[in-house]
């Protein structure tokens, strides 16, 4: 019997403690995640512009809950929207430093992450995350991963270089606003949260907790949602 190379045995603890906590995730929907404290933040323009414009999303009700049924295995935990809603003004900074928000993405599927380099959980996905990007990434789907650090770039930065991801852009929002948004949503409560946004920018399915995105059962989730917009 042929034995693995050493990077494949230590690939697979690390794999392995993803699988874990996703599955934990899908059993206490969302225990794992490091819960974050609220700060003062921005985004209050995109909330009272979504607020009035709420209605947009209500067409897609019906078809985001075939979502439930894609979510099995590593992604349980996530969980189709009961009314979605619309999150294309939440606002953050491109790779190039310049202010951008979701609808900048309009007719893509999108994976919205948020995570931070001191979340745990955050680490053990990113690779994860990463591999989705290179793999699915394209004109109709694409891993937007945000990160939530206070402070300049260089922490996030180097998180990304040490966790070894490449295809992923740095999008940042120094001052919480996106989750301090998704909180008072009822979307977040710790990182990571991840949620699934339409290519209308309407937000169908939503998780706390991290999960192997890189895995079959995210993959199918992801065929679901891209199949939603056709």
């Amino acid at each position: 019997m042929v034995e693995g190379s050493e990077n494949d045995r230590a690939e697979k603890p690390k794999s392995g403690r993803i699988v874990l906590l996703a599955g934990l995730a899908g059993l206490i929907a969302g225990a794992v995640a490091v819960y974050v404290m609220e700060r003062p933040s921005g985004n209050v323009a995109a909330a009272i512009e979504e607020a009035a414009d709420g209605g947009q999303c209500a067409a897609t009700a019906a078809a985001a809950k075939s979502l439930d049924a894609a979510a099995t295995g590593s992604v349980a935990a996530m969980r189709a929207a009961e009314t979605p809603l619309p999150v294309q003004n939440l606002s953050f900074t491109g790779p190039d430093g310049a202010r951008m928000t979701l609808a900048d993405f309009k007719g893509k599927t999108l994976l919205v992450n948020l995570w931070a380099t001191w979340c745990a959980p955050c680490r053990e996905e990113m690779p994860a995350l990463d591999k989705l990007q290179a793999e699915e990434g394209g004109d109709d789907f694409q891993v937007v991963a945000i990160n939530i650090d206070t402070g300049d770039d260089a922490k996030p930065k180097a998180f990304l270089s040490e966790t070894g991801v490449h295809a992923l852009q740095l999008y940042r929002d120094p001052t919480m606003g996106v989750f301090n948004e998704l909180k008072k949503k009822n979307l977040a409560f710790g990182l990571p949260v991840t949620m699934i946004v339409d290519k209308d920018g309407c937000q169908i399915a939503a998780m706390n907790g991290p999960a192997d995105w890189a895995g079959e059962d995210a993959k199918k989730l992801i065929a679901a949602a891209k199949g939603m917009d056709q």
